[in-house]
């Protein structure tokens, strides 16, 4: 069935970058929307990035700022986000999502289907 498992994650200082992945198997990141959430502790589940039809990617402006790019390799079957110019504020549990369809569902958590387990990243300042 339908698995997804991040990695990538890790400490970093804040300013580097990181790439997470996130591995896909049951089915092929191409034929579904894709996406980034996060959650640090205390908190929601957050939006911070998906791609539908036709590559179309939507972030959320106000944590993501230009600094994020979400995209996907059919080739691997992997999803990716890659993050630069790391800050503290960044510092969360980044889960890899997969929606109903192509079309991205929407922002919120309860709209996607299908969860990974989670890759913990942390920014030091």
């Amino acid at each position: 069935q339908v698995q997804l498992v991040e990695s990538g994650g890790g400490l970093v200082q804040a300013g580097d970058s990181l790439r997470l992945s996130c591995i896909a198997s049951g089915f092929t990141v191409d034929t579904l929307a894709m996406g980034w959430f996060r959650q640090a502790p205390g908190k929601g589940r957050e939006f911070v990035a998906a791609i539908g039809y036709n590559d179309r990617s939507t972030y959320d402006e106000d944590s993501v700022k230009g600094r994020f790019t979400i995209s996907r390799d059919s080739a691997k079957n992997t999803v990716y986000l890659q993050m630069n110019s790391l800050k503290p504020e960044d510092t969360a549990d980044y889960y890899c999502a997969a929606g109903p369809n192509r079309l991205v569902p929407g922002r919120r958590a309860s709209d996607w289907d299908k969860w990974g387990q989670g890759t913990q990243v942390t920014v030091s300042s």
